[in-house]
């Protein structure tokens, strides 16, 4: 018992320093450049704070997980949203964005692989977004939470892997998706030491870190074999493609994501991102998430997760075709 330093502990920190080297290849400092979270959520929301004064201009994409740009609002700043396309694979176009925006900003987040779509972005475009926002001079905020659950081969591109990423940027990640461990509030962020002191700046006026106990079980599960980790990516591959079968039989053309414990489905033509989900609600029982929760550019679309067993995705799809529910047809009565 006792408080925790606010920086966390030498040994999860370390943990977190060799588990980046294992992964990326990349070297960092346990004593300046790695910093633990109570979760990734209040860490994406308090750089904001400490970051953002009111007025300032920041660059998220629409859609996008919701801290990206309410953390920024709360600061008082000013949010350019960046829509993303599915003619782009929902990738961001940073030649969407005028030169008279990019040189307002002074954030700009972002989140490969992505939630809520589930897209992935080539090594290239963290090439490109890195160039931009040296030409610009804008912080980087990469939300990497699901740097691990990833299929079919693909390994997940880090911002720190891309030469001058670290001058400009940070990376969050979680503890939550990879090694099941959502509630407990821990995970980290790595990149830019300034920018990290920032944080850490900010946080030692509103928490006290995470618990110890919780720091070692963390540090515990960055130890895991990779054989653990494989035993999580099949398990997720495996819903994946159940469920995109089943919707499939249902009328639905589902793209495979390499990446992320998500669907992001279509709505059945003529129907909206809230009454799709309520219908599905009141007839099935079974919840999915609007995809307007997350930006006005998730309209049309739902988010679906594979954080249930095959045989209780199964029951879903029994219930959608039960209540008559497929892409081609949708009573809202």
């Amino acid at each position: 018992h006792g408080y925790p330093p606010f920086e966390g502990t030498a040994s999860f920190r370390k943990a977190i320093t060799n588990w980046y080297f294992r992964r990326y290849n990349v070297k960092l400092d346990p004593d300046g450049e790695a910093l633990p979270l109570l979760g990734s959520k209040e860490g994406l929301t308090h750089l904001a704070l400490a970051y953002v004064n009111p007025g300032d201009l920041v660059l998220a994409p629409n859609p996008a997980y919701p801290a990206h740009f309410r953390g920024p609002l709360i600061a008082g700043g000013k949010i350019h949203s960046i829509l993303l396309k599915p003619e782009n694979d929902w990738i961001i176009d940073l030649g969407d964005i005028p030169d008279s925006v990019a040189e307002q900003a002074k954030i700009l987040y972002f989140n490969y692989p992505s939630n809520p779509t589930g897209a992935t972005a080539p090594r290239e475009f963290f090439q490109d977004i890195v160039a931009f926002a040296k030409k610009y001079e804008i912080m980087l905020v990469h939300d990497l939470c699901y740097a691990e659950l990833a299929f079919d081969g693909y390994q997940p591109t880090s911002l720190l892997e891309i030469p001058g990423g670290k001058d400009i940027g940070v990376e969050f990640h979680t503890m939550s998706k990879t090694y099941n461990m959502a509630g407990w509030r821990i995970g980290f962020v790595v990149g830019n030491s300034r920018i990290i002191q920032g944080l850490r700046t900010l946080k030692t006026n509103l928490d006290y870190g995470v618990f110890a106990a919780l720091q070692s079980a963390a540090q515990t599960a960055l130890q895991l074999p990779d054989e653990f980790l494989h035993q999580v990516q099949e398990r997720y591959r495996q819903r994946r493609d159940f469920l995109i079968q089943g919707l499939g039989q249902l009328g639905w053309d589902v793209r495979k994501t390499l990446a992320t414990m998500y669907l992001w489905v279509p709505c059945p033509l003529g129907v909206g991102s809230t009454d799709f989900a309520l219908s599905v609600l009141q007839k099935t029982g079974v919840v999915v998430t609007p995809g307007n929760a997350f930006g006005s550019g998730g309209e049309g679309y739902v988010r679906v997760s594979l954080i249930a067993e095959c045989e209780r995705l199964g029951e879903a799809l029994s219930r959608f075709q039960q209540a008559g529910i497929s892409y081609h047809f949708l009573s809202l009565k």
